[in-house]
């Protein structure tokens, strides 16, 4: 049971070259779906649908990619697939799938490959009940935390789950881990910015983020302030970040008690990263319910909060090293954790 739930399967696309990969969550027939930004720089498929204002309750597949806002071409070979295996809404026109989407911002440079349509197909085709991997994999390969004192500082991300059983059901959680900030818990940092105590960090310096090592502005006259520069680019910018992820429980949802999850279960983010959905992050966060057993919203949001708080700790521990991001020796530790 891939997250601990029956008839959920997860499927990995991988490009270690170039850095960024595809991780594909195939939910069984009948699965409830809702959706849930915090960040302020999100990059997404569907959310008009999977909101709590839409009449659709249905959900085939989450696709959470690498490359940003290129990496939403692999969603759509999710929806291809999902089309050609007889998965979706039938309507006169055919079969009609509903892919959820988002992206993380792991591009370091304009020479890289960005996924597209095959990726998402080939993570489809990859997929299983079985445990997925950890670390640099997926939609994790390419990403990064603890951008908070500049990217000189930074560590390597990853992909991570972990499964919470409590009342009667389960809440399982797949993160994609590339956070503005560092990785936490209780109060210290497990991995993230390896910068000096007393560094400039966002936000308590207006202009963290835009520091060299030595600490010297970098940029600054072009950036303006940081309010500004969510969208900015440059090699020591305050860029490539986005915690994305996937909640998936037993029990039954409604259309608006899924959304009421996937909001709540983003307490698990604010929990284990610091600074959190921050306006340079982009933050979604998916949930489904599978419709077995009937618990309380509330029981649910909270295994679910716990669900992505010991996804986010596996994901940085299972982590490995890429040119100028090295994996962070104190998240070693988190590894029994998920």
């Amino acid at each position: 049971m891939s997250l601990g739930i029956e008839g959920v399967r997860v499927g990995l696309s991988t490009d270690e070259e170039n850095h960024t990969g595809c991780t594909v969550v195939l939910p069984p027939e009948g699965s409830v779906g809702g959706l849930a930004i915090r960040g302020g720089a999100p990059g997404t498929r569907e959310v008009g649908v999977l909101s709590v204002g839409s009449a659709n309750t249905a959900i085939h597949a989450v696709a959470l990619c690498g490359s940003s806002l290129f990496g939403l071409r692999a969603a759509g070979g999710v929806a291809d697939w999902c089309a050609a295996n007889e998965v979706g809404l039938v309507l006169p026109g055919g079969r009609f799938p509903i892919v959820g989407g988002a992206v993380v911002m792991d591009v370091h440079s304009p020479e890289e490959r960005r996924i597209d349509d095959k990726d998402g197909w080939a993570a489809c085709e990859a997929a299983t009940e079985h445990d997925p991997a950890q670390g640099s994999v997926g939609a994790g390969t390419g990403c990064t935390v603890g951008k908070e004192g500049g990217r000189d500082w930074g560590s390597k991300g990853g992909q991570g789950w972990a499964v919470v059983r409590g009342g009667g059901i389960t809440v399982g959680a797949l993160m994609i881990v590339n956070a503005f900030g560092s990785v936490v818990r209780d109060g210290q940092i497990v991995a993230g910015s390896r910068a000096p105590a007393g560094y400039p960090r966002y936000p308590t310096t207006p202009a963290a983020g835009l520091f060299d090592r030595t600490g010297k502005v970098v940029g600054a006259a072009e950036w303006g302030s940081l309010s500004d520069s969510a969208s900015a680019g440059g090699e020591n910018g305050p860029t490539s970040n986005t915690v994305i992820g996937v909640v998936v429980t037993d029990a039954t949802l409604t259309k608006a008690a899924a959304c009421r999850v996937a909001d709540l279960a983003h307490s698990g983010i604010a929990r284990s990263v610091s600074p959190a959905h921050t306006n340079l992050d982009g933050d979604a966060m998916f949930a489904i319910g599978t419709g077995v057993v009937e618990a309380s919203t509330d029981l649910i949001a909270d295994l679910a909060a716990q669900a992505v708080s010991a996804a986010i700790y596996s994901g940085v521990a299972h982590a490995t090293g890429m040119p100028g991001w090295p994996a962070d020796e104190r998240a070693a530790a988190t590894r029994s954790v998920g």
